[in-house]
């Protein structure tokens, strides 16, 4: 599993909106925190030897048991579920509710569910990497790889035009200039060689 992780950089505020919700400035700060609070943990998981098994690829996954799956799953959805609840309890300005929404729509966390709830069940490797679960894992991760990819380059093509100008969550009247990084690139090259076994011979 390789979460996704964003950072959001207000470049420019031109102009902006007077009222008691946040401004896009304190939400871009809210976002930030919180969503470094949650990489810093993620990274903190996969330094540990629990959270090895995460990134484990071809062979070196015979070091670890599908019980060793299970419980650094189960501690990246607790990092995921902190994440969201933070997130939901920021009121994003009204200019932004679809963007903030886009952004925490985590459905995956249903499939880490239940791929962990499989993995501590499974006698070896190869009962998990050919049950129903690990293929819907497999599959869901792959959808939202290709979901990040689509996003990350609707926000590059609205950047490139200097403001949020054309987009229905940030209208041209707010003029700030915002870049948005998704993190695409910590989903695995091959979604559906994930924890696939009988795995190859060497490692990469």
């Amino acid at each position: 599993m390789r979460r996704t992780f964003f950072g959001i950089c207000l470049v420019l505020a031109v102009s902006g909106c007077s009222s008691s919700e946040l401004s896009l400035t304190e939400y871009v700060d809210r976002l930030n925190a919180i969503n470094g609070a949650g990489l810093q943990q993620y990274l903190e998981l996969l330094g540990s030897p629990q959270g090895q098994v995460l990134v484990a690829e071809g062979a070196q996954i015979d070091d670890f048991t599908p019980q060793d799956l299970q419980a650094a799953l189960r501690a990246v959805i607790g990092i995921a579920v902190e994440v969201k609840e933070a997130a939901d309890a920021i009121d994003p300005p009204d200019q932004v509710a679809d963007f903030h929404h886009r952004l925490f729509d985590d459905q995956f966390t249903f499939y880490e569910e239940a791929l962990a709830a499989r993995a501590g069940t499974a006698a070896d490797w190869e009962e998990l990497s050919e049950s129903p679960e690990m293929t819907d894992y497999r599959a869901a991760m792959a959808e939202d790889k290709q979901a990040c990819l689509d996003f990350q380059a609707e926000l590059d093509g609205t950047a490139d035009r200097g403001v949020f100008a054309d987009t229905p969550w940030i209208p041209g009247e707010l003029k700030e200039i915002v870049d948005v990084v998704l993190g695409c690139a910590s989903f695995p090259e091959n979604v559906e060689d994930l924890y696939r076994y009988p795995p190859s011979t060497s490692t990469p």
